[in-house]
């Protein structure tokens, strides 16, 4: 929206002209929505212990998390009001990959929303049956899948690229629509698992986020994509301006849940962030970069499918718990080691990710 504005007064005052650079759009997206997320956050947080929106911890869990019942939840809806906002206010109305970006995370956040509300009014844990929760993710993720399927305009855009290689990139076909699906199902159950610690899953998020920002813009580069041997997605640089945002707002959040926590994401958050990076990945053509970068939340997802499957099949449990960050609690790590060392992993993971923009 501030674009149209700011190109219209261009031609009154020239210095409005810099906000035309998608770079410098990218780092206000981030300011603006730092800003939003540190303004409405007490506001919030007061209005959401004012309702009794409070957390409902499993009998199951630590003995450590016990204090944590009643903490206000749902916070991810702060993250979301930031990112749509800033998104809104600094990005391309034109731009398709914009609007479907958008699309994915509010579909997913409302997944998530409902979940939290059964959790909340229930009092219960439970929250929304696994299957139904499941049956949604999947009809937002396959209509995402069949959106950018049919509007893709060059064979590179339902290509396969794999890292590490020169020029190598596996054409799909259709397949592309049952890869996108499993990416964005996969990733928003992924952030999900992990969002567990008190600021375990945010700031993992805002690491990716910041790197897929920077892959959209090479991406959607004319020159640097060829320079660097990454396909050329046309308009695809756009989504630096999501990704600021999600940074922006990721960082903002953060402050009221780093431990101890002010206030939890809840599913709200979680399922929307998950497929927000999934659905980015997609289409900046990174999808195997984003399981590199996003090690972490892969790491939880698979210990908690290999707790299950090893449980139902040997009656016997890997883990004292899953997903793995509460195994190494009960190992009698400390919240904070474990939060602050998965920080640490997913940053050397990202670093990883990034070199195979050059490493080919």
């Amino acid at each position: 929206m501030l674009l149209w504005l700011t190109d219209y007064l261009t031609q009154y005052v020239g210095g409005f002209g810099v906000f035309q650079y998608l770079t410098f759009r990218t780092m206000v997206s981030v300011l603006t929505a730092l800003f939003l997320a540190l303004v409405f956050g007490p506001f919030m947080i007061k209005r959401l212990v004012k309702l009794q929106i409070g957390q409902v911890v499993r009998d199951v869990g630590p003995e450590s998390h016990y204090s944590k019942a009643g903490t206000p939840t749902m916070g991810g809806a702060l993250i979301l009001l930031s990112v749509v906002l800033s998104t809104l206010l600094w990005g391309d109305w034109t731009s398709r990959y914009i609007w479907i970006v958008l699309a994915v995370t509010l579909s997913f956040g409302l997944i998530g929303w409902y979940d939290d509300y059964l959790k909340v009014s229930e009092k219960t844990s439970r929250g929304l049956p696994a299957r139904w929760k499941f049956f949604w993710q999947s009809v937002f993720g396959f209509a995402a899948a069949v959106v950018l399927f049919t509007q893709a305009d060059a064979p590179a855009e339902t290509a396969l690229i794999v890292p590490f290689f020169k020029e190598v990139a596996v054409p799909l076909g259709v397949g592309f629509v049952f890869l996108t699906y499993l990416v964005i199902v996969f990733m928003s159950n992924a952030v999900n698992f992990t969002d567990g610690l008190d600021g375990l899953a945010i700031l993992p998020t805002v690491m990716v986020a910041t790197a897929l920002g920077l892959i959209a813009y090479l991406v959607g580069h004319a020159e640097f994509a060829p320079y660097l041997q990454i396909p050329y997605v046309e308009g695809a640089g756009e989504l630096a301006i999501f990704c600021g945002a999600l940074i922006g707002a990721g960082l903002g959040f953060l402050w009221f849940n780093a431990y101890p926590a002010q206030v939890f994401m809840g599913d709200i958050g979680a399922l929307a962030l998950g497929a927000a990076l999934g659905v980015v990945a997609v289409i900046v053509r990174h999808e195997i970069v984003l399981m590199i970068m996003g090690g972490l939340f892969v790491i939880e997802a698979v210990s908690v499918i290999a707790q299950v499957l090893s449980f139902r099949l040997t009656g016997k449990r890997i883990f004292k718990m899953a997903p793995i960050h509460h195994h190494f609690e009960l190992m009698g790590w400390p919240e904070p080691r474990v939060i602050v060392r998965l920080w640490i992993i997913t940053l050397v993971l990202v670093l990883v990710g990034l070199s195979t923009l050059k490493l080919r």
